[in-house]
């Protein structure tokens, strides 16, 4: 099974065990909102908060490309505040887990 297999089938469940899983220790985040960082508790926490409201909802999702060394996955989303965004993720690879990711995001009409 494939990382983004693995990592996408986390998501549908809300398996935050399995999420935590995909996400190498070393792991950083870079925020599209503000170009801050999180590393991967901060990563895990902050899903599992998006993942506990029931708004949040993963409305489609695809892997654009995988290999060893990079993933990138497009995913539309509705958020708790409403929002829905359509949000491109670029993730550099390290020991078959996500190391570094980079997200892009539009906010689309409803």
């Amino acid at each position: 099974m494939s990382l983004y297999e693995k990592w996408s089938t986390a998501m549908d469940n809300r398996d935050m065990d399995s999420i935590a899983e995909c996400i190498h220790d070393d792991y950083k985040f870079i925020r599209h909102q503000s170009g801050t960082t999180m590393n991967k508790t901060e990563m895990v926490e902050m899903m599992r908060g998006f993942l506990a409201s029931d708004a949040v909802e993963i409305l489609s999702k695809r892997c654009i490309y995988e290999n060893q060394d990079l993933l990138v996955e497009h995913t539309i989303m509705d958020f708790a505040d409403g929002s829905r965004e359509a949000v491109l993720g670029s993730t550099k690879l390290k020991d078959g887990l996500m190391y570094e990711t980079e997200t892009g995001a539009t906010k689309i009409e409803k």
